[in-house]
């Protein structure tokens, strides 16, 4: 099963708010991901954070053609802060 990202919202101290498409709301952290993998690292320049989007049909986001999250990494790995419809 995927959950769909609908959309991401860019959060201070390098948080993700994903929200998906079936309305459940997740606060996901960067950081200890940026710790374990090294391609992650980039994503210390806010430029680049910043230009995190939605890839095609939801199944996660993508920074450039290096770096990426599926929709089931950020569905498992974040915390739900918002589950209603």
């Amino acid at each position: 099963m995927f959950y769909r990202v609908k959309e991401i919202v860019l959060l201070p101290d390098l948080i993700l708010k994903v929200i998906f498409e079936n309305g459940i709301i997740k606060r996901y952290d960067m950081k200890p991901l940026m710790e374990e993998r090294e391609e992650f690292q980039d994503l210390n320049n806010y430029n680049l954070f910043s230009y995190a989007r939605v890839t095609t049909r939801g199944l996660g986001i993508e920074w450039n053609d290096y770096i990426d999250l599926s929709c089931n990494e950020l569905w498992h790995g974040g915390t739900t802060i918002d589950s209603s419809n």
